[in-house]
């Protein structure tokens, strides 16, 4: 009498008539499921190909685009779209409150769908990259501006062998994908550049992105953050400094004195004005400098100092990185202070070692070959041979 054994090293009758059933269960309580194919990332051309980022003969989903990375940022999808059938549970939808910040508990969706019906339906087995749609879920209620319903999609995340499709027979008929719902990328660009409905002039991005909103909502978070802290350090405007002579006493401004010399004194014989302006900040501290003359004093501004200047003059060089400062002492201009305070927003106009170098973007053609102002010390010391 032979042995008895479910399990046989082919795939036998038993197995196709286990499958069959199996897809048939999917077909009387499955949903559809709309599969948007990954064809592999796009080939860059011969003059952007480099070493890490090389061309390949033709487009396949087994290809890496960035090898530094390991990322298909610019992928490609095919036109075409594959409908089969999937099984998922539907959970509620809620928010993890147990830790700092708000986090969604099942933004992820756990499908099964039959492993050879999907694999006749796409040509290959479903993958990493693939995008699928959920008719299902369609929204026709959105609280939107437009006239569409919006659709929910979802990238393949991984996929494995479920447990519960394995049969009596030992052999899997059931994938286990995972998903995770799609956002405004560059890996989806395709995809969301597609209709949102057919005749429609809208396209899946102004229907789903939140892009616009949040950037929105990041301005004015910007804004509010530049009016309540507009620049780095302390603001000593407000705080009022006296100037001393060498006994420590107010420095006035006399009309008594018999050895006025009307050459340089005669700006300072001002009726309205009883103490000399400081010399110096009568402040000390972290970051206060911010390029006003103490006391609310008029001052200029300019690349190189003005010929008609009086004792007690202030001028602000704007020439000079970071902006400086000076006093004019009827002899020389003094320095007063550095400009060290500035707006604290990511900006390229600030005039700092932060804003002229870390944000440098200009080019100088040095021999004839174009050369990066900003580049690391690696790359301006690297030894060249001698031709």
């Amino acid at each position: 009498m032979p042995r008895l054994s479910l399990y046989k090293p082919e795939k036998g009758k038993d197995y196709s008539f286990l499958d069959k059933i199996i897809t048939e269960m999917f077909t009387v309580g499955g949903t559809d499921v709309f599969v948007h194919k990954y064809l592999g990332p796009k080939n860059p051309d011969d003059a952007t190909a480099t070493a890490d980022q090389p061309q390949y003969d033709a487009v396949k989903e087994t290809n890496i685009q960035d090898m530094l990375f390991m990322e298909n940022r610019d992928r490609k999808y095919d036109p075409d779209i594959y409908t089969m059938r999937g099984i998922y549970n539907v959970s509620d939808v809620d928010f993890d409150m147990s830790q700092f910040g708000l986090f969604l508990q099942n933004d992820i969706i756990f499908m099964t769908i039959p492993i050879n019906y999907s694999v006749r339906t796409l040509g290959r087995k479903i993958m990493s990259g693939d995008v699928i749609e959920l008719p299902h879920l369609k929204d026709e209620n959105a609280l939107n501006d437009f006239s569409v319903a919006l659709k929910r999609y979802y990238v393949v995340e991984d996929v494995n062998r479920a447990s519960e499709g394995f049969s009596p027979t030992w052999y899997p008929h059931l994938y286990r994908v995972k998903m995770k719902q799609i956002v405004d990328s560059q890996e989806f660009k395709e995809i969301l550049d597609l209709p949102a409905e057919e005749g429609s002039t809208q396209t899946l991005r102004d229907v789903l992105s939140t892009y616009e909103t949040e950037m929105q909502v990041n301005n004015a978070i910007i804004q509010q953050a530049e009016a309540d802290a507009p620049k780095s350090g302390y603001d000593t405007s407000s705080f009022y400094t006296l100037q001393t002579d060498d006994n420590g006493k107010a420095e006035l401004v006399r009309t008594d004195q018999t050895d006025i010399d009307a050459s340089i004194e005669s700006g300072q014989l001002d009726a309205s004005r009883v103490n000399q302006t400081p010399d110096r900040n009568g402040y000390d501290g972290y970051l206060l400098g911010d390029g006003l003359a103490p006391n609310g004093e008029t001052f200029g501004s300019g690349i190189s100092f003005p010929t008609d200047s009086v004792k007690g003059d202030y001028f602000l060089r704007v020439d000079m990185m970071p902006n400086r400062l000076f006093r004019y002492d009827s002899q020389r201009w003094v320095k007063m202070e550095t400009v060290e305070r500035q707006d604290l927003s990511n900006t390229t106009t600030k005039q700092t070692q932060k804003g002229t170098f870390v944000n440098n973007t200009n080019t100088s053609t040095i021999s004839g070959e174009v050369v990066p102002e900003r580049q690391g010390i690696s790359q301006a010391l690297k030894p060249k041979a001698d031709n």
